[in-house]
């Protein structure tokens, strides 16, 4: 007989018990805290039509999604894939629903996405995305781009790690405006991507990678000296107008980001928050405000959350103005690195709080009754109904559960019974 391989696909992540249990605390935890902040959730359906999945996304998307097909026998493709994020789904939702909801919509998702590119250590083609979004009907205040970074925050606060969270803001028409001044709105695109990289390359590279697309020199000086600008509203605001640009799509940008600093300043946030220029976003969906989350004592993580707001998302599927601003904890990837540098408080090895041990048969009834007023209370709770001796019993109750209650035939006659902790 050939063996068959039982491991999971590259790039999927499968868990113990005990670290399930710590993923599924702080996906609560996630959940909770966008509840707090008003958010109303909603489930997606995994599978999308490809039209509408690959309506706004640019880049290599294409290449990456899961394409369904119809029969294994065929392998005729059908125009569905699973979706690789929430957003392009939330779009097409809120088209669909849009007499039947309330705006600004404030929605959350949390749920599973798909994207078939190259497995990689800490990055993985099943995930776990945890998204909120407010979506306006023909306008959304920029006050909105601050709601959505100071709940993430708040939801980071609540993972008790043991390291701060920094929350890095920019705005795309800051450096729009500026290649729109410069008169290279044309390679704005291939602009975007060489700063979306500038920190993982030398300022060489990233010198030379503009010069590539035949920029002139003083024009390459100014937006080298635009991608090292980062710091307090203040003095981040200072630095730009020192750059002597004027362009009105600019100073929109300038505006916005000072307003949105602000507010989260104003709410308490100005330790957590600062303005960075290397923050653009690859994503072209993005049209002002955009952020990253990092952890600055562990700078070799990466960004543990992003989003921005994003103006025309919905116009592939409707002439009505559908302005959003969202953000998204893509927690797989961030449970893998908070695991992997002992970031976060794990759960207990012992993930239910009693097991029930009836001795003989004859006490599982009565077990079984304790066990529900137990949960009744909230505990979580297991019944050991093997036909194994006593010893036994209780070694497996104590690998499972923190605390054992014996039920023999004294504790069912008399309804009494003593709670024995687990060490």
């Amino acid at each position: 007989m050939k063996k068959i391989n039982t491991s999971p696909i590259s790039g999927m992540q499968e868990l113990l018990p005990a670290a399930a249990a710590t993923f599924e605390k702080l996906k609560k935890k996630i959940s909770d805290i966008y509840a707090a902040h008003g958010f109303l959730k909603i489930e997606t359906p995994t599978i999308e039509r490809c039209e509408i999945l690959l309506a706004k996304a640019g880049g290599d998307t294409e290449k990456q999604i899961y394409k369904v097909v119809k029969t294994a026998e065929s392998q005729e493709e059908a125009d569905q894939a699973l979706r690789f994020d929430h957003t392009v789904p939330l779009a097409r939702y809120v088209v669909e629903h849009e007499n039947d909801l309330t705006f600004p919509f404030k929605v959350s998702q949390i749920g599973r996405n798909f994207r078939g590119e190259r497995a990689q250590r800490g990055r993985f083609r099943e995930f776990y995305q945890c998204d909120v979004d407010v979506i306006g009907r023909g306008n959304l205040p920029i006050a909105y781009d601050a709601d959505v970074i100071s709940t993430l925050l708040d939801a980071f606060a609540s993972f008790e790690l043991n390291t701060p969270v920094l929350a890095r803001i920019n705005n795309r028409k800051i450096l729009s405006g500026m290649l729109e001044a410069f008169e290279l709105s044309e390679k704005a695109g291939e602009v975007f991507d060489i700063i979306d990289h500038a920190e993982k390359v030398s300022p060489e590279i990233t010198e030379e990678a503009l010069k590539e697309l035949g920029i002139e020199e003083v024009k390459i000086a100014t937006i080298l000296k635009f991608v090292e600008i980062h710091g307090s509203r203040d003095n981040v605001v200072g630095e730009l107008r020192e750059l002597g640009i004027e362009n009105e799509m600019f100073e929109e940008g300038i505006a916005e980001l000072e307003k949105v600093l602000g507010l989260l300043e104003a709410d308490g946030r100005g330790g957590e928050i600062e303005a960075d220029m290397k923050i653009v976003r690859g994503l072209d969906y993005y049209t002002g405000t955009v952020f990253e989350f990092n952890l600055p004592e562990y700078k070799q993580i990466g960004s543990v959350c992003g989003g921005g707001r994003y103006e025309n998302l919905a116009g592939h599927f409707t002439d009505q103005k559908l302005p959003g601003a969202g953000g998204s904890i893509g927690l797989t990837r961030l449970f893998y690195v908070l695991a992997e540098n002992n970031l976060v408080k794990s759960q207990e090895e012992k993930p239910v709080d009693f097991a029930i041990i009836p001795i003989t048969d004859a006490e599982i009834g009565f077990a079984l009754k304790v066990a529900r007023g137990l949960r009744a209370e909230g505990e979580t709770v297991t019944t050991v109904l093997t036909d194994k001796k006593l010893g036994d019993k209780l070694k497996y109750a104590a690998s499972v559960a923190a605390k054992g209650i014996v039920i023999g035939e004294t504790e069912a006659q008399t309804g009494e019974y003593q709670v024995k902790e687990f060490h």
